[in-house]
Order: C-alpha cells, then sequence, then structure tokens
C-alpha cells in the first residue's frame, strides 16, 4: 500500500499507509540493526568493546509503530505512535491532523540513569513539546537505547529514528532537530555527525537551554561543587566510611539512593529549612558553598546529585573507573577563608585516556553546517547562560558563527520555556531555512506576539543580552580557554583510533 504522501494527509491514510509498510518491518529492523551497530555507534570505548558486543548480539527485536492515544495536549489534533527499535530504544510519534509535510527530531535532556530504556520519557517529552505538533510538524523523540552517559549513542538513535519515521511516514519536506537540556548536546552532535553534509537529512536545529560546554568542560562546576562540598561538610563520603576519590562521584557499590543524598546535604547546610532554622554553621557552610561555586540554592540539590551518580556512572560504567575531571591549578575564592579551602580541598589530576574518550563522545567541534538557532533562558539555574557562551566561541573558532543565532530570554527555569518562544523559535528557523533570512535577536522579540497571542504563555526576549565567557562562571582548567574543546582535526585523528569514545 502507498505511503502517506507529503502535504496535509488524512488520519485515515497515515494509519492505511503505517498498516501497508509492516510487512517491510522486519527487513527494515534488520537493516537500521545493521547500520546503528556500524556506522551510527561510532567507536566504542576499549573497556567496553565487550559490553558492546554483547549488545549488538541480543539486540531487541524492532517493534513497528502502533497507534495510540495522544496526550491530552493532542487529543483530536494528531495520531500518535510508539514502539520500540532494534536496539532496545522506545521512542513516540505524532503526526498532525493538518501535517505541513516536516518533521521536528526531539532529542531529550538527562541523561536518565536507568539501565534500560524508558517508554515513558518520550511520552512524557511529547506531551510537553506538543506545541510543535501544534504548529503543524510531525514529531519524533527516542528514549535512547539505554539509560546512563552517551551523547554519542543518543545522537544515533535519534538519527536512527529518523530513518525509521522515513521508511514508515515517507521523507520529510525538511527535517529540524531539537535539543533540550543534555538533549541540545546530544542535538548539536547530530547537526555536527548527521547534518555536515551537502545534502544531509538535517535542514536546521534547534537547541533550547542547552548543556553546550560539551562533556571534557561542561561539568567542571559540578567537579568544583563536589570537592567544595566535602570540604565543608565531610559527609559525602563520612570518616568512617570507605573512602573513595571524589572524582568518582560515588563509590561502584554504594547503595545511597536521592534520599540520602539529600538528607546529608540537609544535615550540612539546613537547605530544606527557613533560614531561622538553621544553625550558624549550616547558614556558614551553605553561604559558603553557594559563593565558592555559583550555584543558586534552588538547585543545589539536583547539581550534587549530578556530581554523585551520573559522575559515578560517566566513572565506572562508562570510562572503566577511569578519572575524565580535573581540579588542578583552580583557584577557589568567595568563602569566608579562602586560603585554608585552597589548602585543604581534595585536588586531582585527569587521567588523559578518559579526557579523551568523554570528550570525543560529548565535546562539539563547531563544524556546523546547516542554521542553528539557540534560545536559553538568563537564569536557567541548571544549564548556566554561560554555556551559550561556549557553544558561541566553539562555532567562531571553527568560523562558522554565521549559522548561529542566540536568543536569550529573561526567564528563570530549565526544564521549560514559553510556549509561546518554542512556537516562534521553530517557524523563524523554518523561515530562515526556506528563504534564507536569517533572524535576528530584535526580530525574534518582534515576531513572537503573533504566537502568543494564541498561546499566552508570554514572550520575554531580551534582545541587548549578550553572555559573558564561559571563564567568567566556571573555574577554567589549564588550556580551557582556547574553543572549540574539541577541533574537528583532532576528532578526524582520534576516529582512527581503535575504542575511542564510550560505547552505546
Amino acid at each position: 500500500m502507498e505511503r502517506p504522501r507529503l502535504g496535509t494527509p488524512s488520519i485515515r491514510d497515515i494509519r492505511d499507509g503505517a498498516k501497508g509498510l509492516r510487512r517491510r518491518r522486519a527487513a527494515v529492523a534488520a537493516g537500521v540493526a545493521g547500520i546503528l551497530v556500524g556506522t551510527l555507534a561510532g567507536p566504542t570505548s576499549a573497556s567496553s568493546s565487550a559490553s558492546a558486543s554483547t549488545s549488538a548480539s541480543t539486540s531487541t527485536a524492532a517493534s513497528g509503530p502502533t497507534s495510540v492515544e495522544c496526550p491530552t495536549t493532542l487529543t483530536g489534533k494528531a495520531t500518535c505512535y510508539t514502539g520500540q527499535d532494534s536496539n532496545g530504544a522506545y521512542y513516540a510519534i505524532a503526526v498532525p491532523k493538518e501535517w505541513n509535510g516536516s518533521l521536528v527530531m526531539h532529542a531529550h535532556g538527562g541523561p536518565d540513569l536507568g539501565a534500560e530504556s524508558d517508554p515513558e520519557r518520550s511520552i512524557g517529552d511529547l506531551e510537553r513539546w506538543s506545541v510543535m505538533v501544534d504548529e503543524g510538524y510531525a514529531w519524533a523523540g527516542s528514549s535512547y537505547r539505554r539509560g546512563g552517559y552517551g551523547t554519542q549513542m543518543a545522537a544515533a538513535d535519534t538519527e536512527n529514528l529518523r530513518r525509521l519515521f522515513v521508511e514508515e511516514f515517507d521523507s520529510p519536506r525538511r527535517t529540524y532537530v531539537h535539543g533540550q537540556s543534555w538533549g541540545g548536546n546530544v542535538a548539536a552532535k547530530v547537526v555536527e555527525t548527521y547534518g555536515a553534509k551537502k545534502h544531509g537529512p538535517y535542514d536546521g536545529a534547534l537547541l533550547t537551554n542547552g548543556v553546550l560546554g560539551g562533556g571534557s568542560r561542561g561539568y567542571d562546576y559540578r567537579v568544583d561543587l563536589r570537592v567544595v562540598y566535602q570540604y565543608y561538610c565531610q559527609n559525602h563520603p563520612r570518616p568512617s566510611e570507605p573512602q573513595y576519590p571524589l572524582w568518582e562521584g560515588l563509590r561502584a557499590t554504594s547503595t545511597m539512593t536521592s534520599a540520602g543524598l539529600r538528607a546529608r546535604l540537609q544535615e550540612c547546610t539546613g537547605f530544606e529549612s527557613p533560614a531561622g532554622e538553621r544553625t550558624a554553621l549550616q547558614q556558614r557552610n551553605l553561604d559558603d558553598i553557594l559563593a565558592v561555586t555559583g550555584i543558586p540554592e534552588r538547585t543545589l540539590e539536583s547539581h550534587l546529585r549530578f556530581a554523585t551518580f551520573t559522575f559515578r556512572d560517566i566513572v565506572h560504567n562508562r570510562l572503566g573507573g577511569r578519572n575524565p575531571f580535573s581540579n588542578e591549578g583552580v583557584r577557589y575564592s568567595g568563602s569566608h577563608d579562602d586560603e585554608a579551602l585552597n589548602a585543604g580541598v581534595e585536588r586531582f589530576a585527569a587521567d588523559p585516556t578518559a579526557v579523551r574518550d568523554l570528550s570525543y563522545d560529548s565535546d562539539l567541534t563547531g563544524k556546523v553546517s546547516i542554521p542553528v538557532l539557540t534560545l536559553h533562558a538568563i537564569d536557567d539555574p541548571t544549564a548556566f547562560i554561560e554555556h551559550e557562551a561556549a557553544y558561541r566561541d566553539s562555532l567562531r573558532g571553527a568560523h562558522r558563527d554565521k549559522r548561529l543565532v542566540q536568543s536569550f530570554t529573561r526567564e528563570n527555569e530549565h526544564s521549560g520555556l514559553s510556549n509561546s518562544e518554542y512556537a516562534n523559535s521553530i517557524s523563524a528557523l523554518d523561515t530562515w531555512v526556506r528563504t534564507g533570512e536569517k533572524p535576528t535577536p530584535k526580530s525574534l522579540a518582534a515576531s513572537c506576539g503573533a504566537f502568543d497571542s494564541k498561546y499566552g504563555t508570554g514572550c520575554f526576549y531580551d534582545p541587548g543580552f549578550y553572555p559573558g565567557s564561559y571563564a567568567t562562571r566556571v573555574n577554567p582548567r589549564p588550556g580551557g580557554l582556547r574553543w572549540p574543546a574539541m577541533s574537528a582535526a583532532q576528532e578526524k585523528s582520534w576516529s582512527r583510533i581503535s575504542g575511542v569514545g564510550i560505547a552505546p
């Protein structure tokens, strides 16, 4: 049966087309599995090559898109599908009744730390970013094949789903990739890996509140938090507990939970208590930690969780116990006694091979060949606005900054911005791609009102804002002032070495 064609296909057309394609799915699944194990997955680390081989040989049998009830935000507006690809990644797809023929591929943030792919993740993301479907775009989002860190893996799973969409619903007129939070890093990696060719499958990218500093530098402020916290609190680990270097985040065999970590943070700083109920020592500890690290009080716990559990995942599960982090040469300041802090804080140097593998997996070269539009809250408490400066300087260092437009809003949340701004952004990106009319911060601020009349969630653009360098917010390590953190030449050189990277 003929596949749905571009334009505005009916729901019946889409469903009938999908049914007619079921006969080919076994062949498609096998082909996609082969692609992912090979070119899409990219190099794997030597420490993880055995597990990667096991994963390839036991990959999940793909299940083609099955029609399901859409999230309530899309009731009556679209047909929704879920499935699982040949590598075990669950996904969700939505095709609007009035489809404009273009597709938005979504890369979610995190990373989540579950061992398996979470089928609820892609459904939740579809509900949160249903504004893209409201604007007429088909939408597809992968939950990724597993939890844990792996930027190239997540980028490969996003590309895998795009190919699956093409097999099931035909080639879109245009394809955009949208990444939120860590998904911004993933989407930026998609752009460099799969959208770099002259006639690549992606036409443009939208990066929102993105973690764009890459893995080798983008978590340095959490490294600083981990060591500064321990200097003041001495309870993570306690002196009576087995000791381990803090760059591990947490011992591989530790049974600590998020609730347990929260209790220790409360014990040391009283962060959950009203200021009047904290002890003098708790208040001083809290003041010093916040002043030295620059982390907002309202996200202190979430940053410490990342520096504990995600660091453990990176070190033990992805890098074979090697250390990719360093705080050598960092001078901490802002406390009540900087001299004592710098004399007593734990110091460590990174393993060069661990830095190489983390950098190859997640750092960005700035080699961009398609339009990229970013949207970022100035007061984002999780992905600091200076991540945008890192990305700007990376593209500038690669002489590709003409393909970048950055926009900033007077918002203070990380997980979601105004739907009016999302709709405005995807529209401006689409116009840029179709006509060559490049938006500006001023034009974006001016055009948002038309979308706000539909969504009513507000427009908060600040066209005059310009973020300071990454080093103005995060203590630079030696060599950390040069961007991009990984050049295209370095990436190419590392790609020729067997075993470089993080296994999918």
